[in-house]
């Protein structure tokens, strides 16, 4: 892992520095280059945007490793409310929750009944619920999760990590399935004995069970999502995509609100179909810090954002 994103995932989880840039008004002007606001009215907003242009949305309320029971049901009840107003508004958009913003930590039953109430409702207004992933630690939890929400609601998702060493395993555990399956680089601090430390290494690896989901594509068994902002990476899948007959709509890109902006459009004018992730709340810090760590050339494109011209 290289030095820079090093320093600024051990940044992420610094409780001073948290509060410190939660409450600076520049760091908040910079936050707004990649979140168009914290109140889930902005993040909709934002979305029918989008929609005009025909990009589809995935909504995530921030938080995360809530450490009340009675925190989890609010965010329960949050998404209940927010499935309801995507349909209102007519909006292509789908859900992204964590788990420990379902209370994980606390009780994995109790998590599952949460995403088994969440994929009632995705099913029921045409939308669909998706897991993220968070760090190696989670990962048994989550797929469990993930199988037990899948075989119930059809219009369920799981973001996987490419830089992890056991996600092809994982992969191939998924596939009976017939998973729907956002398949993102990675962005926690993690060994290098359970994830890729160098950039190539994890570039292959998302190449390769890019194809494997694809090949799965081909017969109905995966939705293959290309969770990344890699142009080059996303191009050579396409023509794999092309080779295998699997066609827009059978894989998708996703892509994060405010990062290359021109290519997810030029996307879009090509046929692809694409989704923005919006991101919306007051807990940012984590979140942003990762966004960073996945690339820290992005750093100066934050400090820029700070002094508007």
């Amino acid at each position: 892992m290289g030095i820079g994103r090093s320093l600024i995932l051990a940044a992420a989880g610094n409780k001073f520095l948290n509060h410190q840039a939660s409450n600076r008004a520049f760091v908040k002007r910079a936050v707004r280059a990649f979140l168009p606001g914290e109140a889930p009215e902005d993040a909709l907003n934002a979305a029918q945007a989008l929609g005009k242009q025909g990009r589809g949305t995935v909504f995530t309320k921030l938080g995360e490793n809530l450490t009340r029971l009675d925190e989890a049901e609010a965010v329960r009840d949050h998404y209940l409310n927010f499935f309801d107003q995507i349909k209102a508004r007519g909006i292509t958009g789908h859900v992204s929750v964590k788990p420990t913003q379902l209370g994980l930590d606390l009780s994995q039953a109790k998590c599952a009944e949460h995403l088994d109430v969440l994929g009632a409702r995705a099913m029921a207004t045409g939308s669909y619920l998706w897991i993220d992933m968070e760090d190696s630690s989670y990962v048994d939890r989550t797929l469990e999760l993930y199988e037990g929400l899948k075989r119930k609601h059809a219009r369920s998702g799981l973001a996987m990590q490419a830089y992890l060493r056991r996600t092809p395993d994982d992969l191939q555990r998924l596939l009976p399935l017939k998973p729907i399956v956002r398949l993102v680089k990675g962005a926690y601090a993690e060994p290098a004995a359970v994830a890729f430390p160098v950039k190539a290494d994890t570039d292959t690896a998302f190449f390769e069970i890019s194809v494997t989901m694809l090949q799965a594509a081909a017969t109905g068994d995966c939705l293959p999502i290309l969770g990344t902002h890699d142009t080059g990476l996303i191009a050579r899948i396409v023509a794999e995509a092309k080779k295998l007959n699997v066609k827009p709509g059978q894989y998708e890109v996703h892509m994060l609100y405010g990062i290359r902006e021109a290519e997810q459009r030029q996307l879009v004018a090509q046929g692809e179909t694409v989704k923005t992730l919006i991101s919306y709340g007051s807990s940012w810090y984590k979140w942003y810090m990762r966004r960073l760590a996945e690339r820290p050339a992005n750093v100066w494109f934050v400090v820029r954002s700070m002094f508007p011209a």
